[in-house]
């Protein structure tokens, strides 16, 4: 018969994001554009952002982006693969701009913007999915 062995505890070890400093940075200055082609206004940005202060929204509008923590990395992160399998759906960059803000069946009658100012990463990553299996990736 097999005996049992005491496990020391250890400390939770998250995975460290893979995304750099400079990369976090990247992403921020190119949402900055991508919110404006959205149409989104300065308080919508703020709630995709997690919850971003108005302050330091303002200060990304004028350039100076910063340290970008590690959660908010992963919101970018998310973000870009929206807008990237967007543009890889529709040939016309208009065209994937403004399905953000049109009424979707997939996700019953709302728009993916209206699903994502939930506020929630999870929100995000739902129209992500969906935009994935949508283009096949």
């Amino acid at each position: 018969m097999p005996h049992l062995q005491l496990v020391e505890k250890t400390a939770f070890q998250p995975k460290i994001s893979d995304i750099s400093d400079a990369e976090g940075e990247a992403m921020g200055r190119t949402v900055v554009n991508l919110f404006a082609r959205w149409g989104l206004t300065d308080a919508q940005a703020c709630i995709l952002l997690g919850g971003l202060s108005p302050r330091t929204w303002a200060r990304w509008k004028a350039g100076s982006i910063g340290r970008v923590p590690r959660d908010l990395k992963a919101r970018l992160s998310n973000l870009m693969g929206i807008h990237k399998a967007l543009r890889i759906i529709f040939a016309d960059a208009e065209r994937s701009y403004g399905w953000i803000s049109r009424a979707n069946d997939a996700f019953g009658g709302a728009s993916a913007r209206d699903i994502m100012l939930r506020g929630e990463l999870t929100d995000i990553m739902r129209v992500r999915r969906y935009l994935d299996s949508v283009r096949g990736g």
